[in-house]
């Protein structure tokens, strides 16, 4: 999925922020919250919402989550004064407010489904699946708790 916002543009499947066509490097959590707060920009998120969704609950002080909400503002050439993507809204959270068009690209199967040409073949060893998606790794572990 790719999100474009002002002279932005965020790609998710790439991992890759550019401004124009400028490639801007930023530390992995810090692209993590962006996409956060872009995928809620319908509404205001609370520092406890960012660190269950960014943080994955871990325990992290405020100022770590004022770090990372000040180096993403720096990333998108915002400011705490300017506050034109990203503003804050006092007691509450923030909230990501550019307007943004998102552009879905269709990403590749990485395991083959079965179909009708191929129902009599064996299923694929489900430890030799070079996938690495958060679906196909549950599937797999599914599928390997059911073969011991």
């Amino acid at each position: 999925m790719r999100y474009d916002f002002g002279e932005h543009s965020l790609d998710v499947d790439r991992q890759e922020l550019r401004r124009g066509s400028e490639q801007i490097s930023i530390e992995p959590q810090v692209f993590d919250l962006i996409v956060y707060l872009l995928r809620n920009r319908d509404r205001v998120v609370s520092r406890d919402d960012m660190i269950v969704g960014v943080w994955a609950g871990r325990i992290v002080s405020d100022s770590a989550v004022t770090t990372r909400i000040n180096a993403a503002r720096r990333a998108l050439g915002d400011s705490g004064t300017a506050q034109m993507i990203i503003r804050t809204v006092q007691r509450k959270g923030v909230r990501f407010i550019a307007d943004v068009s998102g552009i879905a690209r269709r990403r590749p199967q990485c395991c083959p489904h079965p179909s009708s040409s191929n129902r009599n073949r064996p299923l694929p060893n489900p430890r030799s699946w070079s996938c690495r998606s958060a679906t196909s790794v549950a599937t797999r572990a599914k599928i390997i708790l059911l073969m011991r």
